[in-house]
């Protein structure tokens, strides 16, 4: 690939900006609210505090191991090829094509009351349509559009909520958002905090994308670090100027149009719409990244072994079918599909994934560096982190319980058969090391 065909460091920053920003503060916000009540600003900061444990591991690695399979290839390159490996390798992709699903529903969800058009099954699934269409053709020209696309989308987005915190803290009350921390209140914390956790997953789509990265040595540790601060800032911001200045009870009862509503009383009704555009723009960001990533992903793994052939590309968005496949299944989840059980297991595995990452990471530590004993903390951390997950799940959504297991075994079975039937495994050497 040509060096002007490569993401810039602000480019990448910006795809992993957006995924983050669009996929919690428009989406779970009022679940946050509910559990964490006025802790909601530090329960952002614990989540962020999880997703630096995981990004220090990410960084060193990413940094060193170049593959658009990102943790994969840092797994492969730890654990070796294995079922375990390509279970895993299953589980992420289907959380890519699970997101695309989400970021769909979400903005037609946003979209159609906005334009006073009555949200119905064939009016949902026709926006539904359009909207993926666009953003898997937007991909299809490559790299470098989606950067530039992202980029613009990001700005505009961040801008309206700038707006939103700057009119915010006008006519703050400090009082409603003051932390609470006896024992109800620090256990919703720590619950939130846990849901949160997902609101900071979007910097993993940097290592997905390391190939197409300019000097990704160098890059993709600062896009890492980057992302996560300058998202956690902006997160601790708006919910400081949400809870101070809207009751508990109306952000819990508004849930995704939280942050519209809030903006009312001190934007009035041109809050609320400029809100609601930046929710549409924050959804579009993550999906554009999302379907990237996605894309990524199905090409780096069938090009290693991993996925069926009819996946894999000679060239860089020449040949498109792992683009389309992520895309088509993304908008067929959308379409028939009730994807609130399935959303509620996606923080499960993808924490399984970073624990995975860490371990690999300890095994590599004396080849790629890393300081062992902060990596075994980490780790340690991260185990007690999916510990409280799948507590949480157990706790108040069994069926989410059950699915994640369904989901772990499934993932092993099918790539049980997979590998007893079609003979394959991943290509180690394609992986690249940058010393």
């Amino acid at each position: 690939m040509k060096k002007d065909k490569k993401l810039s460091l602000i480019e990448v920053i910006s795809m992993a900006v957006g995924t983050m920003i669009g996929a919690s503060i428009f989406s779970i916000f009022g679940l946050g609210a509910k559990i964490a009540g006025n802790d909601l600003p530090e329960a952002f900061i614990l989540s962020g505090i999880y997703a630096l444990v995981v990004a220090y591991s990410y960084a060193i690695l990413g940094g060193k191991i170049i593959s658009n399979a990102g943790p994969i290839a840092f797994i492969l390159k730890g654990l070796g090829d294995s079922i375990v490996t390509g279970a895993l390798s299953i589980l992420m992709w289907l959380t890519y094509v699970i997101s695309i699903s989400l970021f769909v529903k979400g903005f037609a969800g946003y979209l159609l009351p906005f334009i006073h058009i009555e949200p119905t099954t064939l009016t949902i699934g026709i926006v539904e349509v359009i909207v993926i269409s666009f953003f898997t053709a937007l991909n299809f020209f490559g790299s470098k559009s989606v950067g530039r696309a992202e980029f613009y989308i990001v700005l505009v987005k961040l801008l309206i909520l700038l707006v939103f915190i700057l009119g915010g803290f006008m006519t703050i009350n400090w009082g409603m958002a003051k932390p609470s921390f006896d024992t109800v209140h620090t256990n919703g914390l720590l619950n939130a905090s846990i849901i949160f956790f997902l609101s900071y997953m979007g910097f993993g789509l940097i290592t997905n994308a390391s190939e197409n990265i300019e000097n990704p040595t160098k890059n993709v540790p600062l896009a890492i670090y980057i992302s996560i601060l300058f998202v956690m800032i902006f997160y601790i911001l708006i919910s400081l100027v949400t809870i101070g200045n809207l009751p508990l009870s109306d952000i819990i009862k508004a849930q995704e149009n939280a942050l519209a509503i809030a903006a009312k009383p001190f934007l009035g009704n041109f809050g609320f719409i400029l809100i609601t555009i930046g929710a549409l723009f924050s959804i579009s960001s993550a999906l554009n990244a999302t379907i990237f990533g996605g894309a990524n992903i199905a090409y780096s793994l069938a090009k290693d072994g991993e996925l069926p052939d009819f996946f894999e590309r000679k060239i860089w968005f020449k040949s498109t079918e792992g683009l389309y496949i992520t895309a088509g299944l993304g908008l067929l989840f959308a379409l028939f599909f009730d994807l609130g059980a399935i959303a509620s297991i996606t923080s499960t595995i993808f924490t399984v994934i970073y624990i995975f990452v860490l371990i690999s990471h300890l095994r590599l530590q004396k080849e790629y560096g890393g300081n062992k004993i902060l990596i075994s903390i980490n780790l340690t951390i991260l185990v007690v982190v999916f510990a409280a997950l799948i507590k949480y799940q157990w706790d108040t959504q069994k069926s989410a319980f059950y699915a994640s297991i369904f989901t772990f075994f499934g993932a092993i079975i099918v790539e049980y058969l997979y590998r007893k039937l079609g003979k394959r495994k991943f290509n180690t050497h394609k992986i690249n090391k940058k010393n």
